[in-house]
């Protein structure tokens, strides 16, 4: 296995210089143009004084840009970090001052905000992608740089790091989307990137003839499986682009167009290209591989997605950012003539081992549940400068004299006879509510299984010193829903005292940038219009 990850591109372009790496919906990148572009663009930032280890920040739109901006940095010997690309000016500084990055790579699109930026504190020194006159009246940098300026860089030799750099060196930092107080950066190495790439390349049977829609942003850990192993099977990545992830028939008829062959996304783009009826119109025969995760995917959505693309393996995949990739369960198509509610998120895959843990760190046999640890060679190194939070993430297993480094995931999960792993819930998620333990994740799949609702959370809030359970509620096609039903149904199958004490019928839910539910806005937002209203009135 190479040592680094930017050596993917370099050996795709000897094999195969003339095949696309990268698309847009409007561009393409040859890997032949990748490899010139990313070495121009490591010999700009070692011009602009980038040093190897040095953090450069990513705040690109979804486009093949940020190709080119990855593997140019990590050939330059840098750590590229990925912002989200809808972020504040304020949550952008956030992530900048947590790494201090002192490069930042963007475009023209992004100038507002980084305006804003520029106008406060900030440890930003060399910005990439803009102009001084498009910026206007903001205090001076150390160089203001267009991308048009890439092409006075040479385009060879990219890589140049004489041992500066080593395989453990870190290569990229994710910050976690929506997190509130202090940023909290994952950090991975070549080698954990590496090893991602690789396993997920056989797990999947890549080859160069593949195209693998990328719908994740570049912040979204799900995206390094089109921007790594992609490059590792000499395959083509289609990057969804921001406009297309917003219109499910745009984007299938995208997909068709291009004729992608690997899909990975959150259930939630999937279930949209259904309900909207884009997979019954578009000729997605290509695909031959769909893989989803970071949510359970509601069943019978999951049914019917299987009927409507028969010739498609698909594979429930899990794991936390800190560890990549750690289970696969590939869905049998017996599930659609069964009565399953929910599916299983499988078994460890190959490469990694997983152990799971009771409260007292003893280690449970059998089906009993427990909190699941992973160790894996695909494992971050740690957090960004947060030692505090290195030191309850891990869990140390000595067997024989040798200790072995396990991350622990938080999520509560069951084994069964099968050997496959079932999701129950975070353990962050569990709450005592007048002494009862309460799983809020129980709550949801309850609610998933009433036949009039499309989408349900679970959440709690604080109020008048004590927890509430509260939860909103999509309806099926947005039908009217009748709130005294919803929580008869749930105390015919779960204990009185975890029935929400408010149930809420909404539109849609919050998301986001990743797709998932964002329950960290869903409880914001309660607990303020609890405080600016005499108390709120629960339904009752």
């Amino acid at each position: 296995m190479d040592n680094f990850l930017q050596e993917l591109v370099s050996e795709a372009a000897e094999k195969r210089p003339d095949s696309p790496s990268f698309r847009d919906g409007d561009s393409t990148l040859s890997y032949a143009q990748l490899e010139q572009q990313s070495n121009q663009l490591a010999n700009m930032l070692r011009e602009y004084g980038l040093q190897a280890g040095d953090r450069v920040a990513v705040f690109l739109p979804r486009c093949t840009l940020t190709a080119v901006a990855v593997y140019g940095i990590l050939k330059a010997g840098g750590v590229f970090v990925p912002v989200d690309p809808t972020f504040s000016a304020a949550a952008l500084n956030n992530v900048l001052q947590s790494c201090t990055a002192r490069f930042l790579l963007t475009k023209s699109s992004k100038v507002r905000t980084l305006r804003q930026l520029l106008n406060s504190e900030h440890p930003i020194e060399v910005l990439i992608g803009m102009e001084d006159e498009q910026l206007g009246d903001v205090p001076a940098l150390t160089a203001t740089v267009p991308w048009t300026a890439l092409t006075e860089f040479d385009s060879r030799n990219g890589t140049s790091l004489a041992g500066q750099v080593s395989e453990e060196s870190p290569a990229y930092i994710m910050y976690s989307s929506g997190s509130t107080g202090a940023p909290k950066g994952i950090t991975h190495s070549h080698r954990s990137g590496l090893a991602y790439a690789k396993y997920s390349v056989e797990a999947y049977s890549v080859g160069h003839d593949d195209v693998i829609a990328n719908h994740s942003p570049l912040n979204f850990d799900m995206s390094t499986f089109g921007y790594f192993s992609s490059c590792l099977a000499c395959a083509s990545t289609l990057i969804i682009p921001a406009a297309y992830a917003k219109m499910p028939a745009s984007l299938a008829s995208l997909c068709s167009e291009h004729r992608v062959t690997i899909w990975y996304s959150v259930p939630l783009a999937l279930a949209q290209m259904l309900r909207s009826g884009a997979i019954h119109e578009c000729d997605l025969s290509s695909l031959r591989w769909i893989l989803y995760g970071g949510e359970p995917f509601p069943v019978s959505e999951l049914r019917e997605l299987m009927r409507l693309l028969p010739q498609a393996e698909v594979s429930n995949v899990y794991g936390p950012a800190e560890v990549n990739q750690c289970t696969i369960y590939n869905v049998p198509r017996s599930l659609l003539d069964g009565a399953a509610s929910n599916v299983p998120i499988g078994q460890v895959w190959e490469g990694a081992q997983g152990l799971l843990l009771s409260d007292d760190n003893e280690i449970v046999e059998g089906d009993q549940p427990g909190e699941l640890v992973i160790a894996s060679d695909t494992m971050m190194l740690g957090y960004w400068a947060r030692p505090d939070l290195d030191e309850r993430a891990y869990y140390f297993y000595d067997n024989q004299g040798k200790s072995t480094q396990y991350y622990r995931t938080g999520d509560w999960v069951r084994r069964d006879s099968d050997g496959n792993l079932w999701f129950l819930g975070r353990h962050d998620r569990q709450i005592k509510i007048r002494g009862y333990r309460v799983e809020l994740d129980a709550i949801e799949r309850e609610l998933h299984e009433h036949s009039a609702i499309q989408e349900a959370c679970v959440f709690w809030i604080k109020k008048d010193g004590e927890k509430e359970i509260r939860s909103q509620v999509v309806s099926v096609g947005n039908a009217p829903l009748d709130v005294n039903e919803l929580r008869e149904f749930l105390r015919n199958r779960i204990s009185p005292y975890a029935v929400p004490a408010q149930i809420d019928i909404v539109d849609t839910l919050p998301r986001n940038s990743n797709g998932k539910t964002d329950r960290v806005s869903l409880r914001r937002h309660a607990e303020e219009a609890l405080l600016s209203s005499d108390g709120g009135v629960p339904c009752r």
